[in-house]
């Protein structure tokens, strides 16, 4: 019998406090920070997941760059219809039926918000 009397003591000891974390209102969450369409189109041309421009293409700020496809400058200027720069991020094989440039949209990497983002990123090379 004693060792029930310890977990009637434990109890006791430890319901109070469970009830006044129950009245504690949850801590909030840390605020994250609101990107401009230009930043969140960095990030996702930099993320490996998504856009990956990194992999393939040489870009200003961009580290490590690949060399398969042409670097990323003066985009306003070589593609001043962002429609068309859109089909091409999203599948480059419409026009080029053997570019090697993996079709973000049409396979669903990357959806066309995000494909506008990094267009207005690159906007700004």
């Amino acid at each position: 019998m004693k060792s029930s009397g310890i977990i009637a003591a434990a109890a006791i000891l430890v319901l109070p406090s469970l009830a006044m974390a129950a009245d504690k209102p949850a801590a909030p969450a840390a605020a994250q920070p609101v990107l401009s369409p230009t930043a969140k189109g960095k990030a996702l041309a930099s993320d490996v997941n998504k856009g990956n421009c990194l992999a393939c293409h040489m870009m200003a700020d961009g580290e490590v760059p690949g060399n398969f496809g042409p670097p990323l400058s003066q985009m306003k200027e070589r593609y001043p219809d962002k429609a068309a720069l859109h089909k091409q991020i999203s599948d480059a094989t419409i026009l080029n039926p053997k570019s090697i440039m993996p079709p973000f949209g049409k396979h669903g990497v990357l959806t066309d918000s995000e494909i506008d983002q990094i267009i207005e990123y690159l906007y700004t090379l």
